[in-house]
């Protein structure tokens, strides 16, 4: 495969390989760690949330850090830091001195360190990939995180099940080590010399960008709204398993079918060259509409399977078209920054939705919850796909 000739893109390769199985792990050990301490539905979308909306807060400031300093340096801080708070979480539960209120503080410190590093991580690409070959690259790396969502839910269930919790987290711990010891051997370009700024100045300038781009914004703002839906299934459907599917086990085995599918979405994206990106990207992310679905309708695990399989290979071969078009139209000089406004809006309601599924199912019940966000997730997509600037975005770029 030609990219992985490229040194520094195999170190990255690597790198995110090995951090991304880790991290395939969390859901599912973190969720089951919130109920084996006798937390309701509603306890472990507020810890999963506690994680997730230090990071979207933090996503702004780590774009801009990101392009004024070391791309590989706030990439590797970010790691190391992931590496003592997810190390704690494992600590305390392997102990069994853990309670809920200690894993939402860690988990949010988690976050705020991936807040920073993934805005980084987008920009670093094109520093170390031909813009021919983002594609090819993209396409690369998803197949690396569809490894690890493939093998690091069903580890976690196995793991959970046999040891508790805390050895799952512990190896996501270690997985932080390895990344950061990749990630310190690149050798990356000199940076092109950008011109002294404020902070603030910096943050309007990629803002600025960053709403000039139609496309960008309402692409952004729509998946920030699919985010809040999918919500319902990372709260809810841990709860599902554990009354009704056998456990941690079996949900690890439906999050292992969504790893399959991400590593089909990853081998097609590996040579997808659609002539409009963006309308491809919103169909196939549209089908995570279907596991929504099948859990809403009580289907069993070998169904829910093949829901979540065809989730994840929209999933992969949606972000991966989504990334590569980023990278091929927004300035280099601007990417990181532009970048975190797409992950900051993308993210800015999962925590939400991770805190508000738990009282809709309270009230209304599991199963309408499930089919409300499955009924608005489809719709959305169609909504998106009436959009002119969706439809009408071109594979070649243009001049920005």
């Amino acid at each position: 495969m030609g990219v992985l000739g490229l040194r520094e893109f195999r170190l990255l390769f690597g790198a995110q390989a090995v951090s991304w199985l880790g991290d395939r792990m969390v859901p599912i050990a973190l969720a089951f760690a919130v109920l084996e301490l006798g937390g309701s539905a509603s306890a472990v979308g507020i810890v999963l949330a506690c994680g997730m909306l230090p990071m979207v807060g933090s996503l702004l400031i780590g774009g801009v850090v990101a392009d004024r300093v070391s791309r590989r340096a706030v990439m590797v801080t970010a790691d190391l830091v992931r590496l003592v708070t997810q190390g704690a979480i494992a600590a305390l539960l392997i102990a069994g001195e853990a309670e809920i209120w200690m894993l939402a503080a860690l988990a949010g410190l988690t976050g705020a360190a991936s807040g920073f590093f993934n805005p980084a991580s987008t920009g670093l690409l094109p520093a170390i990939v031909p813009p021919e070959r983002l594609q090819e690259a993209n396409g690369v790396r998803a197949t690396a995180m569809s490894g690890g969502e493939i093998a690091g839910p069903a580890v976690a269930g196995v793991l959970i099940a046999a040891a508790g919790p805390g050895w799952a987290l512990a190896i996501d711990a270690a997985t932080f080590a390895i990344s950061a010891a990749f990630l310190a051997r690149l050798r990356l370009p000199e940076r092109v010399p950008r011109a002294a700024s404020s902070f603030l100045a910096d943050l309007r300038e990629g803002w600025g960008v960053f709403r000039s781009l139609t496309w960008v914004w309402t692409f952004v703002a729509w998946a920030a709204f699919g985010n809040l839906l999918w919500g319902a299934w990372s709260v809810l459907g841990p709860v599902i398993a554990e009354r009704e599917l056998g456990g941690a086990a079996a949900w690890g085995t439906v999050l292992a079918a969504m790893g399959v599918g991400a590593l089909l979405g990853g081998i097609v994206a590996l040579r997808a060259r659609p002539r409009r990106p963006l309308v491809l990207a919103s169909l196939t992310v549209g089908l995570f509409a279907a596991p929504l679905a099948f859990l809403a309708a009580g289907a069993p695990v070998a169904l829910l399977a093949v829901g979540a399989l065809l989730g994840g290979t929209a999933m992969m071969l949606g972000n991966s078209i989504w990334e590569s078009t980023l990278q091929r139209y927004v300035p280099a000089e601007s990417l990181s920054r532009v970048s975190a406004y797409d992950w900051f809006g993308s993210m800015a309601f999962q925590p939400l939705g991770l805190a508000i599924w738990g009282p809709i199912a309270a009230l209304i019940g599991i199963s309408a919850s499930l089919w409300v966000a499955a009924a608005l997730m489809a719709a959305s997509t169609a909504a998106l796909l009436a959009l002119p600037a969706i439809r009408e975005l071109q594979a070649e770029p243009q001049a920005v």
